[in-house]
């Protein structure tokens, strides 16, 4: 896909899946941002830049562990992804965090001024990963550190039907890359090739939990990565797609629900 098309269609795909987004995924992705936050050691008073930050699930947290004295910057290319995670630092009168939209790949931010440069689960999205790992590289101060969470090998993840059962229905690539980061060495080396040093991964796989057929249909269909293709389906393809999905993890049923297994990868680079 091309690069420019990609980046679009990730903007306003994410628009669509910002609403259901926390509802269906914030529990499961809990696993890799704890493991993401704790391998970034951020201390209070500290600068974060947290890229593709989404409603900013993990940039609240960092915010709290930074203090007032510490500030938090999350920028994500979706403007509604930035919008909810405004509201929410707003009820939660968090003072010390922005977000503003950006561009992972072309960070409107000066060199070396971040402490800690953290991107949890959204470089599979970035048309170039490498660059978007540069430009964390660009604007973190001598010193500083990256730590980045992809999901894991294709084959340790479950729910991955998900990309052909959709594409087959657009004619379209939807997630091209979306497991290469995760295969073997692959973002450690994406590390090291960006200029880290010091660069440490740790994989781990874990259990996503869906109570029933609607939660993990919700999930994989509403709050993803295939919104927007799935908001244009009609109702005779939403049906044959949901059936698809279901039977493709009808081996991971237990009960009236679902344990599909999933895999994280976590690295970390020095700067």
């Amino acid at each position: 896909m091309d690069a420019k098309l990609q980046r679009r269609v990730q903007r306003y795909g994410w628009d669509k899946a910002a609403e259901d987004y926390e509802r269906f995924w914030a529990a499961q992705l809990r696993p890799a941002q704890d493991l993401l936050l704790a391998l970034a050691g951020i201390r209070s008073g500290e600068r974060v830049l947290d890229v593709a930050c989404g409603t900013g699930l993990v940039s609240l947290q960092a915010a709290a562990t930074t203090g007032p004295s510490g500030k938090v910057v999350g920028t994500d290319i979706s403007e509604r992804m930035v919008e909810r995670a405004r509201e929410e630092a707003g009820r939660q009168n968090v003072e010390q965090v922005v977000f503003q939209r950006m561009d992972a790949e072309a960070l409107d931010l000066p060199d070396a001024a971040f402490d800690v440069a953290i991107c949890a689960l959204g470089l599979m999205y970035v048309p170039d990963p490498l660059r978007a790992l540069q430009e964390m590289h660009r604007t973190l101060a001598p010193g500083g550190r990256a730590i980045a969470a992809v999901w894991g090998a294709r084959k340790q993840c479950g729910w991955a039907e998900i990309f052909p059962i959709v594409e087959s229905r657009v004619q379209s690539d939807v997630c091209p890359m979306f497991f290469h980061l995760g295969t073997g060495d692959t973002l450690a080396q994406a590390f090291r090739d960006a200029g880290f040093s010091e660069v440490r991964a740790e994989r781990i796989t874990t259990e996503l939990a869906y109570e029933g057929e609607g939660q993990a249909l919700g999930a994989a269909f509403a709050g993803g990565p295939v919104a927007m293709a799935y908001s244009r389906f009609d109702q005779p393809t939403r049906e044959s797609a949901h059936a698809a999905y279901l039977e493709s993890i009808a081996t991971f049923r237990r009960g009236s629900g679902y344990r599909v297994p999933g895999e994280f990868v976590v690295v970390r680079g020095d700067r």
